[in-house]
């Protein structure tokens, strides 16, 4: 089981040439390559796209993401809007009983002011209650994702988690008219799993909700 204190060399699929270059840079747990430029890391010599992809794919699993990711596999994976209990044992990211509201309202200053306004976007927009995923994502709605090497697990559709530095935006990427939608969002960038936004200030909420909405009613890989 891998989570971001893990050491590189400890994720399935990642050999020990990519374990030493990164670690050659000062990279040796999956969390320090949190926002790292895929397109550096992949002129190491020894570093591939197959870890590229494992070691994105942990990074995904608990919120984060490198910085323009190795694109993924051809295969295609599948979907549905609706929780099965089936979720791979290594998944540590899960919902729990805290109160989505609460943990807004116990941040400070712009993460609670712009958290609480992102609860009521989604919330009105899904008409979905909110649920905490993890320590600090907020998730509306049910998915459940198999990927095309049969891993699968629950998790929620649309969602955000109100960082430090940015916001993270889940869920609203991979549906047609999404990269229409996104250039006319505002600043932001992107990373495999979500949306990266440095403040709702930069950015047109009408234009995230319309996002979201859209999102909502399409999800990707279902049907």
């Amino acid at each position: 089981m891998c989570d971001l204190e893990s050491r590189i060399g400890d994720v399935p699929g990642v050999g020990a040439p990519a374990a030493r270059a990164l670690a050659e840079q000062g990279l040796r747990t999956v969390g320090t390559l949190a926002g790292a430029d895929w397109a550096v890391l992949a002129s190491l010599h020894g570093v591939g796209p197959a870890a590229g992809r494992r070691l994105q794919a942990v990074l995904t699993e608990h919120g984060e993401s490198l910085r323009n990711p190795p694109p993924p596999r051809a295969a295609r994976a599948s979907g549905s809007t609706r929780h099965t209990g089936v979720t791979a044992k290594d998944v540590r990211t899960r919902a729990t009983d805290v109160d989505p509201a609460a943990y807004v309202d116990s941040l400070a200053g712009r993460r609670r002011r712009e958290g609480a306004a992102l609860l009521a976007l989604f919330g009105e927009v899904t008409g979905e209650p909110a649920t905490m995923w993890g320590p600090s994502m907020i998730g509306f709605g049910e998915y459940h994702y198999v990927y095309a090497s049969g891993r699968e697990g629950d998790t929620f559709r649309l969602g955000f988690s109100p960082r430090t530095a940015e916001i993270a935006l889940y869920g609203l990427q991979g549906s047609p008219r999404c990269e229409e939608l996104l250039a006319r969002l505002g600043p932001h960038r992107r990373g495999a799993g979500c949306v990266w936004v440095r403040s709702l200030e930069a950015v047109d909420l009408g234009v995230l909700a319309e996002l979201v909405a859209y999102s909502w009613e399409h999800p990707p890989g279902v049907g």
